[in-house]
């Protein structure tokens, strides 16, 4: 089942459709482009074909277990691990002046979506860490800075985030850890901490642990919450990993997948820490990492939806089967043809809408401009929940095309689906993610929503003379979703819960449409592969959108239906 990193549709993506240009045409990365771009495109892709993916059944097959309180790694993942440090893929996109390689986050993503194609329980592990990076560069004070993100940044440290507490998930102001002063500038830090990804690996040199806790005099709820980075090992002052703090891995979590990347419980007692950021400013700094990580997420399920398209179409292409007519392969059969479009189609969509939300990040961060701030904002929900759920709904279908050999283990195709389906739910379940689009990506009275739409209108506009077709359906899409925008502004936020999510995807519906449209246009000619696949997206798949759009226009009828006896009975 060997996994080719797709190389090129990145370099066209970036060239052609999201607007990468505009980056390279800021002055902070004006050197972004070019030869550098296939650079680091074509290394990567190296090493995610012949290094990585050779390491995804290893992960699955010989899961991380926890032996005499030393979490002991798949085979090869060591292995892995220092060929992506020693590449610098862990810092492509940190400062400079710690030793990143100050390259946008478009580049970084498109990375980091090659590597979770690869092996997505190894690729967790550095994108934990470029998160805390982010969070260290914005938030920490310049000795914590010089410090912890050399060492973060070369990969010889790796990072973690700890939020979640066995009572508080969501609801992250519920938490108990509690953080004392000890007088000499550092905290002692106490409670336990569960679903920590990478709490441990036998492989790092040291552990960061970014660790939410309450002060003595934090009020309950998330305004009392403080940030601390608090080491497995406490550095010494030559910077090198010195005595074992006072924490623990308590056990591994036995999971549905994602088996190579160990899930710890993990336990604080008394452990040195240090302030990040202000103090009960932590939800703040926190979020910078989050926020980080849930474009990240949402490139992790892409990076699943393409490695399940390819072992898929190899399948299919291969697979003999009787047919009216005449032997051949089940590639010919128009089922299986439509479930393999739908993979290619979904996967390609949901790809641009994420590389099309780093360059927003890219520019804004570039410029200081607060409308592509706005845009980047507005788009990481739709990333995170669409590019997860691609990643489900390709790998289930991935699984369907194999048949019965698809519910055996020895194909890998289940894999694919084990592994990402936690992706709907860390960093912000699905659902979390549509609210977060209905509430505060709206707050600005959907300004930044609408300008996406008119631009979407505009574009189609350009096209009508090629794709007559094609523009009327994205234009008419978009102008039903500015109406079902303006819809949920009027609704009550109950009411805005009832259809977060069908706003959502049908928001990514019209952009995936867009995009798909924008590469058809790139591509030159009237019958070439990106121009057949935004036919069958335009004109199979955003029909869809009807029924989405119908059921936000609902609001909040039906949802209280049943009591919840009736639920229950």
């Amino acid at each position: 089942m060997p996994y080719t990193a797709p190389v090129d549709e990145f370099r066209f993506l970036l060239n052609h459709v999201v607007g990468y240009g505009r980056v390279t045409e800021t002055e902070r990365f004006a050197e972004a482009g070019g030869e550098m771009v296939d650079a680091i495109l074509t290394e990567a892709g190296r090493l995610c074909t012949e290094v990585l993916a050779p390491l995804q059944r290893n992960g699955d097959l010989h899961p991380a277990v926890l032996e005499n309180g030393v979490v002991r790694t798949s085979p090869g993942f060591a292995e892995g691990y220092k060929a992506i440090a020693e590449g610098g893929w862990i810092g492509i996109s940190a400062d400079p002046e710690h030793g990143g390689m100050g390259l946008p986050i478009a580049l970084m993503e498109a990375v980091n979506e090659m590597m979770n194609g690869a092996c997505l329980s190894l690729a967790l592990n550095p994108l934990l860490t470029q998160g805390q990076i982010e969070a260290l560069e914005h938030h920490a004070s310049d000795e914590l800075k010089a410090l912890y993100l050399p060492k973060l940044i070369s990969g010889e440290w790796q990072g973690t985030m700890n939020l979640t507490e066995p009572q508080a998930g969501t609801d992250v102001g519920a938490l108990r850890s509690k953080a004392e002063p000890n007088g000499d500038g550092s905290y002692s830090i106490s409670g336990q901490k569960i679903y920590i990804s990478w709490g441990d690996a036998d492989f790092a040199e040291n552990v960061c642990h970014l660790v939410l806790a309450r002060l003595p005099d934090g009020v309950p709820g998330t305004k009392g919450i403080s940030l601390f980075m608090v080491p497995r090992n406490i550095p010494k002052a030559d910077g090198t990993p010195g005595e074992r703090n006072s924490l623990r891995v308590v056990s591994l979590e036995h999971k549905m997948g994602l088996h190579g990347s160990p899930t710890a419980v993990m336990e604080y007692d008394g452990a040195k820490g240090w302030l990040v950021g202000r103090e009960h400013g932590g939800m703040a700094a926190m979020f910078t990492m989050m926020n980080n990580a849930r474009l990240g997420v949402g490139i992790q399920g892409i990076g699943v939806a393409e490695a399940a398209t390819q072992a898929a179409v190899a399948y299919a292409a291969d697979r003999k089967q009787g047919k009216v007519g005449g032997a051949g392969t089940i590639i010919e059969f128009p089922d299986v043809r439509r479930m393999l479009m739908t993979m290619k189609a979904e996967t390609q969509a949901a790809r641009a809408i994420a590389l099309a939300n780093a360059v927003a990040l890219d520019i804004a961060n570039a410029t200081g401009d607060a409308g592509w701030a706005a845009r980047a904002a507005l788009f990481t929900p739709i990333s995170k929940a669409y590019g997860t759920d691609v990643g489900c709904e390709v790998a289930a279908t991935g699984i369907q095309v194999h048949g019965g050999m698809g519910f055996i283990e020895e194909t890998g195709a289940a894999q694919f689906y084990r592994d990402v389906r936690v992706t709907t739910i860390y960093e912000g379940t699905n659902g979390i993610q549509a609210l977060d689009l209905v509430g505060r990506k709206l707050a600005d009275g959907g300004e930044a929503a609408l300008t996406v739409l008119s631009e979407i209108q505009d574009a189609a506009e350009a096209a009508r003379g090629r794709f007559p077709r094609m523009t009327d359906a994205v234009w008419n899409a978009a102008e039903v979703q500015r109406e079902l925008t303006e819809a949920v502004l009027e609704m009550g936020m109950e009411a805005r819960g009832a259809v977060a999510v069908a706003y959502l995807r049908a928001f990514a519906r019209v952009l995936g449409a867009h995009y798909h449209l924008a590469s058809a246009m790139a591509e030159q000619k009237d019958a070439g592969p990106r121009t057949g696949l935004a036919r069958f997206y335009i004109t199979r798949l955003l029909p869809q959108h009807s029924g989405l759009a119908a059921e936000v226009r609902m609001g909040g009828e039906g949802i209280d239906a049943l009591s919840n006896e009736e639920l229950a009975g």
